[in-house]
């Protein structure tokens, strides 16, 4: 089904059955609800960007193109002391170092730590030959893709009127140069990461903060024209906002307690915990198409409220 999401240029309804099409038409059309988004809010990995390859292979080719080769032994340890030297650094320097440390200089320190408790002996010059070649290749497309639904999603909302933006616990090199890189930079209003905020999901601060770096943008622009507009609008509230992640504690349950609607996607077909998640609440979707259905089918009105934004038709 996704195959026929992966050009961006034309509205999300081109890259629909025609059947599928007309109900959703059908359910935008007759919308008389109060319920109204105005601003939809993603997390970045597992929602809109897909991590590419595993993270031994990433550390261990590494390793090797600076002429260090870890046995198969050591390889298989990469993962377990990867994750316990993120937390040891989180511990350490919460938020990616914040106001602390650079967030170069907070991942320099994981990385170091991870090959320690590898116990892949490094001379000084190596260990930052090494580093260098991760931090590098962890900004580049070896490392991440766009989801093929992600782009036509943004645009949707772009013409529904709909400020869209992300909320990550992760550092500012999302917003400087990967979703960029991936083609997923134009449509986003406002980047909210928790290196920058202080506070990580699920605190209801960066959730706060995301609603104060979105507000601005939705008197900028009309739907569907490219007429700028500095007129009054009311202010935005939480219960119009919208957030989309793939985790129950930090994306639904922090989204629900700083008052916002809160959807999951389950990207990798994870059936047992897609359906923790539902038995607890949250409404779950394979995939962005889905959400935008859900939209419909709860007859949410989308965008500014003096407005009814474009119908879902074919241009």
């Amino acid at each position: 089904m996704l195959a026929g999401y992966l050009t961006a240029s034309p509205p999300l309804t081109s890259f629909f059955h025609p059947a599928r099409r007309r109900l959703f038409q059908h359910l935008f059309s007759t919308n008389t609800a109060s319920k109204r988004i105005r601003v939809i809010s993603c997390d970045v990995t597992g929602t809109l960007v897909s991590f590419l390859g595993k993270i031994e292979d990433h550390y261990g080719n590494a390793a090797l193109t600076c002429g260090i080769e870890l046995p198969p032994d050591k390889i298989s340890l990469i993962g377990p002391c990867f994750n316990q030297a993120y937390h040891e650094t989180s511990d350490a320097h919460p938020c990616f170092g914040n106001n602390d440390i650079s967030s170069k200089s907070w991942w320099r320190t994981c990385v170091r730590r991870s090959f320690e408790l590898v116990d892949v002996p490094m001379a000084e010059p190596e260990r930052e030959m090494v580093f260098q070649r991760i931090y590098s290749k962890f900004g580049s497309h070896a490392a991440y893709g766009a989801f093929p639904d992600a782009i036509p999603f943004l645009k949707w909302c772009h013409r529904r009127g709909i400020a869209t933006g992300v909320i990550s616990n992760a550092d500012e090199r999302y917003g400087d140069s990967i979703l960029p890189m991936l083609g997923l930079g134009d449509d986003m209003r406002f980047l909210t990461f928790s290196r920058n905020v202080g506070h990580e999901k699920p605190s209801e601060m960066i959730f706060q903060e995301a609603m104060k770096q979105a507000e601005p943008w939705l008197c900028l622009v009309k739907p569907d024209t490219d007429e700028n507009s500095f007129n009054s609008c009311p202010p935005l509230k939480p219960e119009e906002v919208l957030h989309i992640g793939n985790d129950f504690k930090k994306d639904y349950i922090g989204a629900k307690n700083a008052g916002f609607h809160a959807a999951l996607l389950d990207r990798y077909d994870e059936k047992e915990l897609a359906y923790s998640w539902r038995k607890q609440g949250a409404p779950v979707f394979k995939d962005l198409i889905d959400v935008v259905e859900y939209l419909g089918r709860e007859q949410f009105e989308l965008g500014p409220p003096t407005t009814a934004g474009p119908p879902l038709t074919e241009e």
